[in-house]
Protein backbone atom coordinates (compact mmCIF):
# COMPACT_ATOMS: atom_id res chain seq x y z
CA UNK A 1 0.00 0.00 0.00
CA UNK A 2 1.00 4.03 -0.49
CA UNK A 3 2.30 5.26 2.86
CA UNK A 4 0.87 8.62 3.11
CA UNK A 5 2.59 11.74 5.80
CA UNK A 6 1.28 14.19 6.93
CA UNK A 7 3.96 16.83 6.16
CA UNK A 8 3.95 20.38 8.08
CA UNK A 9 5.75 22.17 5.87
CA UNK A 10 2.92 21.89 3.03
CA UNK A 11 0.11 21.50 5.40
CA UNK A 12 -1.21 18.36 3.49
CA UNK A 13 -0.64 14.34 3.38
CA UNK A 14 1.66 13.55 0.85
CA UNK A 15 2.73 10.02 -0.80
CA UNK A 16 5.90 9.25 0.79
CA UNK A 17 8.78 8.99 -1.83
CA UNK A 18 12.16 8.24 0.38
CA UNK A 19 15.21 9.98 -0.88
CA UNK A 20 16.72 6.17 -1.09
CA UNK A 21 13.95 3.61 -1.61
CA UNK A 22 15.86 1.40 1.25
CA UNK A 23 17.40 3.68 3.81
CA UNK A 24 15.06 6.21 5.59
CA UNK A 25 16.87 8.93 7.36
CA UNK A 26 14.74 10.07 10.41
CA UNK A 27 15.85 13.43 12.58
CA UNK A 28 13.90 13.65 16.09
CA UNK A 29 14.42 16.32 18.22
CA UNK A 30 15.75 14.82 21.84
CA UNK A 31 15.45 16.11 25.24
CA UNK A 32 16.99 19.05 26.74
CA UNK A 33 18.32 17.06 29.89
CA UNK A 34 18.57 19.36 32.84
CA UNK A 35 15.92 18.12 34.49
CA UNK A 36 13.25 14.97 34.73
CA UNK A 37 11.59 13.79 31.16
CA UNK A 38 7.73 15.33 31.65
CA UNK A 39 5.06 13.32 30.33
CA UNK A 40 4.37 15.74 27.58
CA UNK A 41 7.74 14.57 26.33
CA UNK A 42 6.93 10.84 26.73
CA UNK A 43 3.77 11.24 24.33
CA UNK A 44 6.30 13.26 21.70
CA UNK A 45 9.26 10.33 21.80
CA UNK A 46 6.11 7.37 21.82
CA UNK A 47 4.72 9.11 18.86
CA UNK A 48 7.92 8.94 17.00
CA UNK A 49 9.01 5.27 18.66
CA UNK A 50 5.62 4.35 16.91
CA UNK A 51 6.31 5.98 13.74
CA UNK A 52 9.94 4.59 13.82
CA UNK A 53 8.05 0.96 14.47
CA UNK A 54 5.85 1.31 11.78
CA UNK A 55 8.34 2.23 9.16
CA UNK A 56 10.39 -0.78 9.88
CA UNK A 57 7.38 -2.96 10.01
CA UNK A 58 6.59 -1.66 6.32
CA UNK A 59 9.79 -3.12 5.25
CA UNK A 60 12.07 0.01 5.51
CA UNK A 61 15.58 -0.05 7.25
CA UNK A 62 15.27 3.46 9.32
CA UNK A 63 18.60 5.33 10.26
CA UNK A 64 16.62 7.01 13.36
CA UNK A 65 18.68 10.07 14.67
CA UNK A 66 17.94 11.36 18.22
CA UNK A 67 19.69 13.74 19.95
CA UNK A 68 20.77 14.88 23.17
CA UNK A 69 20.55 18.93 24.20
CA UNK A 70 23.59 19.31 26.86
CA UNK A 71 24.39 22.71 25.97
CA UNK A 72 23.68 25.81 24.79
CA UNK A 73 19.90 26.88 25.86
CA UNK A 74 20.87 30.23 26.93
CA UNK A 75 17.70 32.83 26.46
CA UNK A 76 18.28 35.92 23.91
CA UNK A 77 18.31 38.31 26.91
CA UNK A 78 22.31 36.86 27.47
CA UNK A 79 21.71 36.58 31.45
CA UNK A 80 23.83 33.51 32.63
CA UNK A 81 21.24 33.13 35.47
CA UNK A 82 18.84 32.21 32.75
CA UNK A 83 20.38 29.29 31.25
CA UNK A 84 18.77 25.83 32.51
CA UNK A 85 21.95 23.88 32.69
CA UNK A 86 23.81 26.55 34.87
CA UNK A 87 20.56 27.25 37.07
CA UNK A 88 20.03 24.04 37.56
CA UNK A 89 23.40 23.20 38.87
CA UNK A 90 23.63 25.91 41.62
CA UNK A 91 19.87 24.76 42.73
CA UNK A 92 21.58 21.28 43.01
CA UNK A 93 25.02 22.34 43.78
CA UNK A 94 26.49 19.77 40.75
CA UNK A 95 28.72 20.50 37.96
CA UNK A 96 27.14 21.29 34.89
CA UNK A 97 28.19 17.65 33.26
CA UNK A 98 26.58 16.04 36.25
CA UNK A 99 23.06 17.39 35.87
CA UNK A 100 23.83 16.19 32.43
CA UNK A 101 24.69 12.86 33.47
CA UNK A 102 21.93 12.72 36.01
CA UNK A 103 18.91 13.48 34.05
CA UNK A 104 20.04 11.58 30.59
CA UNK A 105 20.49 8.46 32.51
CA UNK A 106 16.89 9.17 34.24
CA UNK A 107 15.46 10.10 30.43
CA UNK A 108 16.56 6.67 29.06
CA UNK A 109 15.75 4.52 32.27
CA UNK A 110 12.16 6.23 31.64
CA UNK A 111 11.96 5.56 28.02
CA UNK A 112 13.35 2.04 28.48
CA UNK A 113 9.99 1.93 31.29
CA UNK A 114 7.66 2.48 28.58
CA UNK A 115 9.47 0.05 26.11
CA UNK A 116 11.18 2.15 23.24
CA UNK A 117 13.46 1.37 21.22
CA UNK A 118 16.88 3.06 21.36
CA UNK A 119 17.62 5.81 18.26
CA UNK A 120 20.52 4.70 15.57
CA UNK A 121 22.35 7.33 16.84
CA UNK A 122 22.04 9.36 19.48
CA UNK A 123 24.79 12.17 19.24
CA UNK A 124 25.26 15.12 22.09
CA UNK A 125 25.41 18.80 21.60
CA UNK A 126 28.23 18.83 23.63
CA UNK A 127 29.87 16.12 21.19
CA UNK A 128 29.89 18.19 18.14
CA UNK A 129 30.94 21.67 19.08
CA UNK A 130 33.83 21.54 16.23
CA UNK A 131 31.09 20.88 13.59
CA UNK A 132 29.16 23.62 15.17
CA UNK A 133 31.98 26.15 14.77
CA UNK A 134 32.52 25.30 11.13
CA UNK A 135 28.88 25.64 10.39
CA UNK A 136 28.83 28.84 12.00
CA UNK A 137 31.91 30.14 9.62
CA UNK A 138 30.39 28.53 6.84
CA UNK A 139 27.72 31.31 7.21
CA UNK A 140 29.38 34.06 8.20
CA UNK A 141 31.54 33.36 5.05
CA UNK A 142 28.35 33.06 2.58
CA UNK A 143 26.93 36.20 4.27
CA UNK A 144 24.26 34.70 6.12
CA UNK A 145 25.62 35.78 9.79
CA UNK A 146 27.61 38.23 11.45
CA UNK A 147 29.91 38.35 14.33
CA UNK A 148 28.85 41.10 16.53
CA UNK A 149 30.89 41.38 20.94
CA UNK A 150 32.17 37.52 20.55
CA UNK A 151 28.68 36.25 19.55
CA UNK A 152 27.39 34.97 15.73
CA UNK A 153 23.83 35.88 14.68
CA UNK A 154 22.19 34.50 11.37
CA UNK A 155 20.71 37.26 9.73
CA UNK A 156 17.22 37.08 8.97
CA UNK A 157 17.03 39.95 6.94
CA UNK A 158 19.89 38.77 4.38
CA UNK A 159 18.59 35.39 3.89
CA UNK A 160 15.03 37.19 2.71
CA UNK A 161 16.66 39.35 0.48
CA UNK A 162 18.25 36.51 -1.14
CA UNK A 163 14.77 34.91 -2.48
CA UNK A 164 14.50 32.45 0.70
CA UNK A 165 11.97 32.11 2.89
CA UNK A 166 12.43 32.20 6.54
CA UNK A 167 9.11 31.54 8.14
CA UNK A 168 7.64 28.73 5.62
CA UNK A 169 7.19 26.29 8.08
CA UNK A 170 5.27 28.31 10.54
CA UNK A 171 3.75 30.18 7.82
CA UNK A 172 4.41 33.86 9.51
CA UNK A 173 5.24 36.47 7.83
CA UNK A 174 8.42 37.93 8.12
CA UNK A 175 7.71 42.02 7.64
CA UNK A 176 4.91 41.40 10.15
CA UNK A 177 7.93 39.39 12.59
CA UNK A 178 10.39 42.38 12.47
CA UNK A 179 7.50 44.99 13.20
CA UNK A 180 5.67 43.35 16.04
CA UNK A 181 9.23 41.78 17.79
CA UNK A 182 10.92 43.30 20.32
CA UNK A 183 14.60 43.30 20.82
CA UNK A 184 15.37 41.77 24.26
CA UNK A 185 19.35 41.95 24.08
CA UNK A 186 20.16 44.95 26.13
CA UNK A 187 23.50 44.97 24.77
CA UNK A 188 22.01 45.63 20.94
CA UNK A 189 24.59 42.90 19.29
CA UNK A 190 21.69 42.02 16.93
CA UNK A 191 20.66 44.02 13.60
CA UNK A 192 17.12 42.97 13.88
CA UNK A 193 15.61 40.87 16.44
CA UNK A 194 14.73 38.11 14.49
CA UNK A 195 18.35 37.08 14.07
CA UNK A 196 18.62 34.16 16.31
CA UNK A 197 22.55 32.91 17.75
CA UNK A 198 24.92 30.38 15.87
CA UNK A 199 27.56 31.35 18.74
CA UNK A 200 27.59 33.02 22.04
CA UNK A 201 29.99 34.76 23.81
CA UNK A 202 30.25 33.21 27.39
CA UNK A 203 30.36 35.83 30.05
CA UNK A 204 32.48 35.45 33.12
CA UNK A 205 29.70 33.61 34.95
CA UNK A 206 29.27 31.03 32.61
CA UNK A 207 30.63 27.64 33.21
CA UNK A 208 29.69 25.48 30.13
CA UNK A 209 32.23 27.43 27.79
CA UNK A 210 34.58 26.53 24.46
CA UNK A 211 36.96 28.04 22.53
CA UNK A 212 35.84 29.66 18.96
CA UNK A 213 36.95 31.58 16.20
CA UNK A 214 35.41 34.50 18.05
CA UNK A 215 36.36 33.67 21.49
CA UNK A 216 34.88 31.56 24.17
CA UNK A 217 31.36 30.77 24.38
CA UNK A 218 29.15 28.16 23.39
CA UNK A 219 26.71 27.24 20.19
CA UNK A 220 23.14 28.73 19.75
CA UNK A 221 20.89 25.80 20.41
CA UNK A 222 19.15 25.57 16.98
CA UNK A 223 22.81 25.02 15.37
CA UNK A 224 23.05 21.97 17.04
CA UNK A 225 20.19 19.97 15.76
CA UNK A 226 21.58 21.17 11.79
CA UNK A 227 25.18 19.87 12.43
CA UNK A 228 24.50 16.54 13.87
CA UNK A 229 21.22 15.82 11.74
CA UNK A 230 23.06 16.47 8.44
CA UNK A 231 26.48 15.03 9.49
CA UNK A 232 24.58 11.46 10.11
CA UNK A 233 21.96 11.98 7.20
CA UNK A 234 23.34 14.05 5.16
CA UNK A 235 22.46 17.62 3.41
CA UNK A 236 18.81 16.51 2.65
CA UNK A 237 16.93 13.73 4.33
CA UNK A 238 13.54 12.34 4.39
CA UNK A 239 11.75 12.90 8.26
CA UNK A 240 12.65 15.22 10.59
CA UNK A 241 9.98 15.19 13.58
CA UNK A 242 9.51 16.81 17.43
CA UNK A 243 6.50 18.28 19.09
CA UNK A 244 4.66 21.05 18.24
CA UNK A 245 6.20 23.48 20.05
CA UNK A 246 9.38 23.42 18.32
CA UNK A 247 7.98 24.33 14.83
CA UNK A 248 8.69 27.91 15.57
CA UNK A 249 11.51 29.18 16.59
CA UNK A 250 13.38 25.81 15.94
CA UNK A 251 12.88 23.97 13.25
CA UNK A 252 12.20 27.36 11.54
CA UNK A 253 15.66 28.14 12.11
CA UNK A 254 17.30 24.86 11.51
CA UNK A 255 15.32 25.42 7.71
CA UNK A 256 16.75 28.81 7.29
CA UNK A 257 20.62 27.58 8.45
CA UNK A 258 20.26 23.92 5.94
CA UNK A 259 19.23 26.44 3.13
CA UNK A 260 21.88 29.09 3.84
CA UNK A 261 24.68 26.22 4.11
CA UNK A 262 23.96 23.53 1.64
CA UNK A 263 21.63 25.84 -1.07
CA UNK A 264 18.95 22.70 -0.54
CA UNK A 265 15.53 22.58 2.06
CA UNK A 266 17.62 20.04 4.79
CA UNK A 267 14.31 17.69 5.22
CA UNK A 268 11.85 16.34 2.40
CA UNK A 269 8.83 15.71 4.93
CA UNK A 270 8.26 17.48 8.65
CA UNK A 271 6.24 15.51 11.49
CA UNK A 272 5.20 17.36 14.45
CA UNK A 273 3.09 15.39 17.27
CA UNK A 274 1.07 17.28 19.17
CA UNK A 275 0.89 18.13 23.01
CA UNK A 276 -0.90 16.15 26.10
CA UNK A 277 -3.50 17.51 28.39
CA UNK A 278 -4.37 16.01 31.94
CA UNK A 279 -8.05 16.48 33.44
CA UNK A 280 -8.83 19.04 30.22
CA UNK A 281 -5.86 22.05 31.47
CA UNK A 282 -3.02 22.29 29.96
CA UNK A 283 0.30 20.24 32.18
CA UNK A 284 2.32 23.09 34.34
CA UNK A 285 4.20 23.14 36.89
CA UNK A 286 3.17 26.74 38.24
CA UNK A 287 -1.05 25.36 38.18
CA UNK A 288 -0.14 22.32 40.16
CA UNK A 289 -1.64 20.28 37.31
CA UNK A 290 1.60 18.34 36.56
CA UNK A 291 2.60 14.80 36.90
CA UNK A 292 5.57 13.10 36.35
CA UNK A 293 5.92 9.84 33.94
CA UNK A 294 7.08 7.30 36.76
CA UNK A 295 4.87 8.94 39.23
CA UNK A 296 1.83 7.66 36.88
CA UNK A 297 3.19 4.04 37.03
CA UNK A 298 3.53 4.06 40.33
CA UNK A 299 0.55 5.84 42.02
CA UNK A 300 2.55 8.52 43.42
CA UNK A 301 0.27 11.26 43.07
CA UNK A 302 -3.02 12.89 43.66
CA UNK A 303 -4.62 12.62 40.73
CA UNK A 304 -5.16 8.74 39.94
CA UNK A 305 -6.74 5.52 41.77
CA UNK A 306 -3.99 3.79 41.35
CA UNK A 307 -1.06 2.53 39.54
CA UNK A 308 -0.93 2.19 35.92
CA UNK A 309 0.94 -0.54 34.35
CA UNK A 310 3.78 1.70 31.60
CA UNK A 311 2.10 -0.84 28.91
CA UNK A 312 -1.57 0.54 29.80
CA UNK A 313 -0.22 4.25 29.75
CA UNK A 314 1.02 3.61 25.93
CA UNK A 315 -1.71 1.87 24.79
CA UNK A 316 -3.78 5.03 26.31
CA UNK A 317 -1.38 7.56 24.56
CA UNK A 318 -1.65 5.14 21.05
CA UNK A 319 -5.31 5.58 21.40
CA UNK A 320 -4.98 9.40 19.83
CA UNK A 321 -3.41 9.80 16.51
CA UNK A 322 -0.20 11.82 16.92
CA UNK A 323 -1.17 14.49 15.31
CA UNK A 324 -4.30 15.03 17.90
CA UNK A 325 -3.93 16.75 21.30
CA UNK A 326 -4.51 14.01 24.17
CA UNK A 327 -6.38 14.41 27.27
CA UNK A 328 -5.32 12.11 29.99
CA UNK A 329 -7.49 11.35 33.14
CA UNK A 330 -8.14 8.74 35.81
CA UNK A 331 -11.52 7.22 33.83
CA UNK A 332 -9.56 7.73 30.86
CA UNK A 333 -6.73 5.20 32.14
CA UNK A 334 -8.86 2.89 33.66
CA UNK A 335 -10.97 2.44 30.35
CA UNK A 336 -7.59 1.83 28.35
CA UNK A 337 -6.70 -0.65 31.37
CA UNK A 338 -9.86 -2.31 30.27
CA UNK A 339 -9.07 -2.50 26.63
CA UNK A 340 -5.22 -3.26 27.19
CA UNK A 341 -6.42 -6.47 29.12
CA UNK A 342 -8.85 -7.96 26.43
CA UNK A 343 -6.42 -7.26 23.52
CA UNK A 344 -3.62 -8.71 25.38
CA UNK A 345 -5.58 -11.84 26.39
CA UNK A 346 -7.22 -12.58 22.81
CA UNK A 347 -3.12 -12.44 21.74
CA UNK A 348 -2.71 -14.81 25.10
CA UNK A 349 -5.70 -17.17 23.60
CA UNK A 350 -4.41 -17.11 19.94
CA UNK A 351 -0.42 -18.00 21.35
CA UNK A 352 -1.80 -21.33 23.19
CA UNK A 353 -4.59 -21.89 20.49
CA UNK A 354 -4.83 -25.41 19.24
CA UNK A 355 -3.85 -26.02 15.50
CA UNK A 356 -6.27 -28.73 15.62
CA UNK A 357 -9.55 -27.15 16.18
CA UNK A 358 -8.71 -25.46 12.88
CA UNK A 359 -11.50 -26.06 10.55
CA UNK A 360 -11.62 -26.33 6.66
CA UNK A 361 -12.98 -22.85 6.16
CA UNK A 362 -12.82 -19.42 8.69
CA UNK A 363 -16.27 -17.06 9.46
CA UNK A 364 -13.34 -14.54 9.68
CA UNK A 365 -12.50 -12.08 6.37
CA UNK A 366 -8.88 -12.02 7.19
CA UNK A 367 -7.63 -10.45 3.91
CA UNK A 368 -9.85 -7.56 4.13
CA UNK A 369 -9.33 -7.03 8.15
CA UNK A 370 -5.22 -7.15 7.57
CA UNK A 371 -6.21 -4.56 4.64
CA UNK A 372 -7.46 -2.33 6.51
CA UNK A 373 -4.92 -2.33 9.56
CA UNK A 374 -2.19 -1.57 6.67
CA UNK A 375 -4.36 1.30 5.05
CA UNK A 376 -4.61 2.54 8.69
CA UNK A 377 -0.95 1.99 9.15
CA UNK A 378 -0.06 4.07 5.83
CA UNK A 379 -2.73 6.47 6.57
CA UNK A 380 -0.31 8.77 8.20
CA UNK A 381 0.59 5.96 10.89
CA UNK A 382 -3.54 6.57 12.20
CA UNK A 383 -2.55 4.17 15.51
CA UNK A 384 -6.32 4.85 17.03
CA UNK A 385 -8.09 3.34 13.78
CA UNK A 386 -5.38 0.39 13.86
CA UNK A 387 -6.91 0.02 17.16
CA UNK A 388 -10.12 -0.41 16.09
CA UNK A 389 -9.35 -2.51 13.75
CA UNK A 390 -7.32 -4.66 16.30
CA UNK A 391 -10.42 -5.14 18.60
CA UNK A 392 -12.71 -6.37 15.43
CA UNK A 393 -10.17 -9.23 15.45
CA UNK A 394 -10.08 -9.66 19.42
CA UNK A 395 -14.11 -9.53 19.10
CA UNK A 396 -13.69 -12.84 16.91
CA UNK A 397 -10.69 -14.27 19.16
CA UNK A 398 -13.18 -14.38 22.06
CA UNK A 399 -15.68 -16.21 20.04
CA UNK A 400 -13.35 -18.86 18.67
CA UNK A 401 -12.39 -19.42 21.94
CA UNK A 402 -16.32 -20.01 22.79
CA UNK A 403 -16.41 -22.18 19.45
CA UNK A 404 -18.78 -19.84 17.73
CA UNK A 405 -16.65 -19.49 15.20
CA UNK A 406 -14.03 -20.82 12.86
CA UNK A 407 -10.80 -20.62 11.85
CA UNK A 408 -8.92 -22.10 8.98
CA UNK A 409 -5.25 -23.17 9.68
CA UNK A 410 -4.00 -20.85 6.83
CA UNK A 411 -5.81 -17.71 8.32
CA UNK A 412 -4.80 -19.16 11.91
CA UNK A 413 -1.26 -18.90 11.35
CA UNK A 414 -1.49 -15.46 9.48
CA UNK A 415 -3.50 -14.06 12.19
CA UNK A 416 -1.22 -15.36 14.71
CA UNK A 417 1.87 -13.54 12.65
CA UNK A 418 -0.72 -10.17 12.00
CA UNK A 419 -1.82 -9.72 15.61
CA UNK A 420 2.09 -10.48 17.22
CA UNK A 421 3.20 -8.02 14.69
CA UNK A 422 0.92 -5.20 15.14
CA UNK A 423 0.48 -5.31 18.84
CA UNK A 424 3.82 -6.34 20.06
CA UNK A 425 5.90 -4.80 17.49
CA UNK A 426 4.62 -1.95 16.16
CA UNK A 427 2.21 -0.56 18.62
CA UNK A 428 5.57 -1.84 21.09
CA UNK A 429 2.89 -3.31 24.01
CA UNK A 430 4.06 -5.86 26.30
CA UNK A 431 2.45 -9.55 27.29
CA UNK A 432 0.83 -9.42 30.50
CA UNK A 433 3.59 -11.79 31.73
CA UNK A 434 5.82 -9.50 30.19
CA UNK A 435 4.43 -6.39 31.92
CA UNK A 436 2.88 -6.72 34.84
CA UNK A 437 2.30 -4.38 38.12
CA UNK A 438 1.02 -7.27 40.63
CA UNK A 439 4.10 -9.84 39.90
CA UNK A 440 6.53 -6.78 40.29
CA UNK A 441 5.19 -5.91 43.49
CA UNK A 442 5.15 -9.45 44.94
CA UNK A 443 8.78 -9.88 43.98
CA UNK A 444 9.68 -6.80 45.53
CA UNK A 445 7.83 -7.59 48.95
CA UNK A 446 9.62 -10.77 48.74
CA UNK A 447 12.91 -8.68 48.82
CA UNK A 448 12.11 -6.43 51.35
CA UNK A 449 11.10 -9.54 53.21
CA UNK A 450 14.77 -11.05 52.91
CA UNK A 451 16.48 -7.69 54.08
CA UNK A 452 13.96 -7.23 56.70
CA UNK A 453 15.54 -10.36 57.67
CA UNK A 454 19.11 -9.75 57.16
CA UNK A 455 19.16 -6.40 59.15
CA UNK A 456 16.79 -8.55 62.34
CA UNK A 457 20.19 -10.94 61.80
CA UNK A 458 22.21 -8.30 62.00
CA UNK A 459 23.82 -8.80 58.38
CA UNK A 460 23.91 -5.15 57.17
CA UNK A 461 26.32 -6.18 54.28
CA UNK A 462 23.65 -8.25 52.94
CA UNK A 463 20.50 -5.89 53.51
CA UNK A 464 22.60 -2.67 51.73
CA UNK A 465 23.32 -4.66 49.02
CA UNK A 466 19.87 -5.59 48.65
CA UNK A 467 18.75 -1.42 48.92
CA UNK A 468 21.43 -0.65 46.79
CA UNK A 469 20.87 -3.21 44.23
CA UNK A 470 17.29 -2.04 44.02
CA UNK A 471 17.90 1.18 43.22
CA UNK A 472 20.54 1.24 40.94
CA UNK A 473 17.74 0.07 39.04
CA UNK A 474 15.15 2.75 39.71
CA UNK A 475 13.85 1.16 42.82
CA UNK A 476 14.17 3.15 46.03
CA UNK A 477 13.48 1.79 49.50
CA UNK A 478 12.11 3.84 52.19
CA UNK A 479 12.16 2.64 55.84
CA UNK A 480 9.39 4.12 58.56
CA UNK A 481 7.23 3.22 61.29
CA UNK A 482 4.62 1.39 59.42
CA UNK A 483 8.13 -0.90 57.85
CA UNK A 484 9.07 -0.72 54.42
CA UNK A 485 8.18 0.88 51.34
CA UNK A 486 8.92 1.31 47.73
CA UNK A 487 8.96 4.13 45.03
CA UNK A 488 10.08 3.67 41.71
CA UNK A 489 11.97 6.61 39.44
Amino acid sequence: MTLKIYNSLSGEKEVFKPINPKTIGMYVCGPTVYSNVHLGNVRTFMSFDFIFRSLTHLGYNVRYVRNITDAGHLTDDGDVDNDRFVKQSRLEKLEPMEIVQKYTVDFHKVLDVFNLLPPTIEPTATGHILEQIELTQKLIDSGFAYESNGSVYFDVAAYNERGLNYGELSRRNIEELFANTRDLDGQNEKKNPQDFALWKAASPAHIMRWNSPWGEGFPGWHLECTAMSTKYLGENFDIHGGGMDLKFPHHECEIAQGKACNGVSPVNYWLHANMLTMNGQRMSKSTGNYILPMELVSGSNDFFDKAFDPSVVRFNFLQAHYRSVLDISNEAMLASEKGYQRLMEAVKIVSEFDESSCKSQSTFDLKTWKDKCYEALTDDFNSPILISHLFEAVNFIFKLKDDKESLALEDFKELQTLLNGFVIDVLGLKTTEESNPEKLDQALQVLIELRNQARKAKNFELSDQIRDRLLAEGIELKDGREGTTYSLF
